[in-house]
């Protein structure tokens, strides 16, 4: 006879459930996208704002780092804003175990 009964088993495969929906809110793609191209637009507009005339020349007179920072940021903020709107579903909450013949070897 074994030592974990079902119960002990339908609570560990709920317990791990929860660390599996936790994990994939965690590392959800929208959120590691949007979280970089934020941060990185801020610091592409930050250098387009502070952009000297050499810069602009080289450019032939258009700010590209202000222009691309805006675009990265508004981007990410997109993405972020995606996320806030359409989270990720929840897993099957409160899995009731079904009465009947169960599948599987038969206990000994």
């Amino acid at each position: 006879m074994s030592e974990y009964s079902e119960h002990d088993a339908q609570r560990e495969v709920t317990e791990l459930e929860g660390r599996s929906a936790t994990a994939a809110r965690l590392f959800d793609v929208r959120r590691i996208i949007g979280g970089l191209f934020s941060l990185y637009g801020v610091i592409v507009t930050l250098a387009g704002l502070t952009a000297s005339e050499a810069d602009l020349d080289k450019a032939e007179g258009v700010n590209i780092n202000l222009w691309t920072g805006l675009g990265m940021l508004a981007l990410g903020l997109f993405f972020l804003g995606w996320l806030r709107l359409r989270p990720l579903k929840q897993g099957a909450q409160g899995v009731v175990p079904r009465e009947g013949p169960q599948e599987g070897p038969p206990e000994e």
